[in-house]
């Protein structure tokens, strides 16, 4: 039986920068240190920052007056930064980068007097963070929503959220494009999904399994087994060793493994040693060079971060 891993793989610039703000803060500021939200969508992640000393709330108002919050990486509404300002709290955003860029276009947008789309999922986190930023409309490609009763002729601007279907999304811009000829759009989905559904859909078509690794709440990781399935592959979502299935194996001689940008390499590791195969073959590019910078107030305390390297996995891919 043969694995082919595909790279790139797993944290992204945005899950790095989100866990060392976390692990930073415990140094700077001692514990505990409050997370608003999952700091990223994996529940091994998150128990292992809560066992360095972060508490996990949903809402800021939990979060005792005085103290340090990190908001996570999905990003937030503005209306949590004033409950944040109004109870005395330090905040430090661990808001990806890109999903920043996506707020501020929004705002952008507004000033402008364009009528807003957001092409996302209806409840996701990183959606109920963009849609407090300015009024618009939710375009749910998996509901196949109605769009707005717009004129044609209204000046309209579409943003997206950053970890959908690259496919998917297409074909809502295109429904829009139909109704708004003009319309700004703004494809926002991220380098880190980009590559990931790039590399699952080059795994669906040597494989004849496709496993990936991460949790079930993932935006990204569903739309990896998502692209692997619509190839006509079977594909399971697990979030590690103990969700594995080994029927799934039986007879088969060629399995994908990809992982979702939340994932940590250490549950990807534990899933190749428990099907423990006869090769590794990599499939990709190879692994993503972005990072993002570390904030200002947290940089003196840069040492400590936690970055890995999917190359240090005690594996050989190659042979």
């Amino acid at each position: 039986m043969d694995v082919f891993l595909a790279s790139p793989r797993g944290f992204c610039a945005g899950v790095d920068l989100a866990v060392d703000i976390v692990d930073l803060a415990i140094q700077q500021y001692g514990i505990p240190v409050y997370v608003k939200h999952q700091i990223v969508h994996n529940p091994k992640v998150v128990a292992d920052v809560e066992a360095k000393g972060a508490i996990t709330v949903e809402n800021v108002e939990e979060v005792p007056e005085g103290a340090v919050v990190v908001f996570s990486a999905h990003g937030s509404p503005p209306s949590d930064y004033q409950i944040a300002s109004r109870r005395g709290l330090t905040v430090l955003d661990a808001t990806c980068p890109l999903v920043t860029r996506v707020h501020n276009e929004a705002k952008k947008y507004t000033r402008e007097g364009k009528k807003i789309v957001l092409v996302g999922h209806a409840g996701h986190q990183e959606v109920i963070g963009t849609t407090g930023q300015a009024e618009m409309e939710l375009v749910d490609e998996r509901q196949d929503s109605k769009l707005p009763d717009w004129s044609k002729d209204s000046e309209v601007a579409v943003l997206t959220q950053t970890t959908l279907s690259v496919n998917d999304t297409a074909r809502a811009i295109a429904r829009i494009k139909k109704r708004h000829p003009n319309a700004v759009v703004r494809n926002d989905i991220c380098y880190a999904t980009t590559n990931r559904q790039a590399a699952a859909t080059e795994l669906a078509d040597m494989t004849e399994l496709v496993l990936v690794i991460g949790a079930q709440n993932s935006s990204n990781c569903n739309r990896l087994k998502d692209v692997a399935i619509k190839k006509g592959v079977r594909a399971h979502l697990i979030n590690g060793p103990e969700e594995l299935d080994h029927s799934w194996l039986y007879g088969v001689e060629k399995i994908g493994i990809t992982s979702g940008a939340s994932t940590p390499e250490k549950q990807v590791k534990a899933v190749i040693e428990a099907i423990s195969p006869d090769n590794i073959f990599r499939v990709g590019p190879g692994e993503d060079k972005t990072t993002f910078a570390i904030p200002r107030n947290l940089r003196g305390m840069v040492s400590g971060g936690t970055r890995q390297s999917k190359e240090d996995l005690i594996l050989d891919e190659d042979n």
